[in-house]
C-alpha cells in the first residue's frame, strides 16, 4: 500500500511539525531550523511571512523559504527563485556495492565539513550533520565521498549532501552511497526522496537510473536583506 505523501508537498514544514521540531524557531504559520541546523523555513495557510521573516534574518545573512512565494519586508531585496525537482524512490536499490562505506561520526566531522563545503556552502551548517546520519567512503585516509540524511517526517527521509571530491569523479562512489543510503532508510520502514537542481543533469540522470522518479517541482526562495 502506498503511502500518503502529503507531507513530501511541504517538506520542510512537516520536519519541523515532526522528527525535528527540536530544531524549529516556531513563528506559528511560520517556522525555520535552527540558523546551525539548515538554513531553511517554510509556511502553510497563505501566512503573511513577511514579519517572521524579519525576525529570522537578524540570525542569519541568507536563507531560504522552500515552497510557495513568500512574501519579505518591504526593505529587503526581492527573493530569488531556484527551482528543483523532488525525486522519491519506493523499492530497495540492487545496485552492487563493492567499496567499504562506514558510517560517519563526530570523529570524522572535520573531513565531512571540509568536503561537503567544496559543493554546498550555502546549504551545510555546523549541526547539519546532527539531523540524520552520514555515510563516507575513504581512500589512504581521505575522506572522497559522502551521502547523508537532512529532512524527516514519520514516513520520509530526505537523502542529502552527495558529494564526491573532484579528484575522485567517475569511480561510482555516489552510485553506492546512495543505494546504501536509501536502502537503510527502507530497512527503518521510511521512504528515502531527495532534491535537486532542475538544470544538474548528471545527477538527475544518476538517480533516474538507481529507480527514483521525478515527484514534483520545488521553488527554493533566497531571502536576504
Amino acid at each position: 500500500m502506498k503511502i500518503n505523501e502529503d507531507a513530501l508537498d511541504n517538506p520542510v514544514w512537516f520536519s519541523l511539525t515532526d522528527i525535528h521540531s527540536d530544531q524549529c524557531i516556531d513563528y506559528g504559520n511560520v517556522k525555520f531550523y535552527q540558523t546551525d541546523y539548515a538554513p531553511f523555513g517554510a509556511f502553510i495557510n497563505n501566512q503573511d511571512t513577511a514579519f517572521a521573516i524579519e525576525k529570522y534574518a537578524q540570525l542569519i545573512k541568507a536563507f531560504f523559504i522552500v515552497g510557495n512565494k513568500p512574501k519579505v519586508p518591504a526593505s529587503f531585496k526581492p527573493p530569488i527563485k531556484h527551482v528543483g525537482l523532488q525525486m522519491i524512490i519506493y523499492d530497495k536499490i540492487k545496485h552492487p556495492i563493492t567499496e567499504t562505506i562506514i558510517e560517519l561520526n563526530e570523529a570524522n566531522y572535520q573531513d565531512l565539513t571540509t568536503l561537503v563545503k567544496l559543493v554546498y556552502p550555502e546549504f551545510f551548517k555546523e549541526k547539519t550533520n546532527a539531523l540524520g546520519r552520514y555515510y563516507g567512503i575513504y581512500k589512504n585516509q581521505k575522506l572522497v565521498a559522502v551521502t547523508g540524511e537532512r529532512m524527516q517526517t514519520n514516513n520520509f527521509i530526505e537523502i542529502s549532501a552527495v558529494v564526491t571530491h573532484p579528484n575522485f569523479l567517475g569511480n561510482g562512489y555516489a552510485r553506492q552511497l546512495i543505494t546504501h543510503t536509501a536502502n537503510r532508510i527502507f530497512d527503518d520502514g521510511k521512504i528515502p526522496f531527495l532534491h535537486v537542481d532542475e538544470n544538474n543533469l548528471g545527477p538527475i540522470a544518476l538517480y533516474k537510473k538507481l529507480g527514483f522518479t521525478i515527484r514534483r517541482e520545488m521553488q527554493y526562495w533566497k531571502v536576504s536583506s
